[in-house]
């Protein structure tokens, strides 16, 4: 075994990319599925109280310093086994609801910004860098994260607002835990495509 062995580097490290999370007076905050579905329905997830509350502290911070926030909610079919529009579970997790004057974008997929408005509408307020927060850290919030990049954001992602769940391994014979996925989602996109950082007193004004 060699006696020194360089620690793993960062693509963004490699590339002098900037390290500091997206200041709040140059972003705009996207809140995704934020919806009772992760928190009693078909797709629990573990630490989801937790998350909420971060989640909240985010958004709190976010409206007290004039940021635009864009609530994303997933749709899918009518009498879908998840995320029925029309079932009990679609509506919004009451602390992360949206108030008057917060933009609401319905998504079909993963992506937010797949056959949605939500570019344009982040466009319009002239603001290229995003904070994310929101559910599932695997899923929506790190497809969301990767085509932000494709189309020119730099993206902060809280980490403690996230979460995810156990999921069953490629093949299927073992059990993925929750905080197995949440890291390695959450390294992987550190990698490349966003700064994450650890809470809410992380975000710069």
């Amino acid at each position: 075994m060699d006696a020194f062995v360089e620690r793993p580097r960062r693509l963004l490290d490699i590339a002098g990319a900037p390290r500091h999370p997206s200041p709040l007076a140059a972003s705009a905050l996207v809140v995704i599925d934020a919806q009772l579905e992760y928190l009693t329905g078909a797709l629990p997830l573990k630490g989801i109280d937790a998350a909420v509350c971060e989640a909240r502290r985010v958004l709190d911070r976010c409206r007290e310093h004039g940021v635009p926030v864009f609530h994303v909610v997933h749709h899918g079919r009518a009498g879908a086994a998840a995320f029925d529009p029309q079932g009990p579970y679609a509506g919004f997790i009451p602390p992360l609801a949206p108030i008057a004057g917060e933009t609401t974008i319905v998504k079909s997929l993963p992506n937010a910004f797949a056959k949605t408005m939500l570019h344009e509408a982040l466009q319009a307020t002239g603001r290229k860098e995003l904070v994310i927060v929101g559910f599932a850290t695997h899923m929506c919030v790190s497809a969301t994260a990767r085509v932000a990049l494709d189309l020119g954001y730099r993206t902060t992602i809280v980490a403690a607002a996230t979460a995810t769940r156990d999921l069953p391994s490629a093949s299927g014979d073992r059990v993925t835990p929750a905080e197995v996925v949440f890291e390695g989602t959450l390294a992987a996109l550190a990698d490349r495509f966003a700064v994450v950082v650890p809470d809410a007193a992380a975000l710069e004004r």
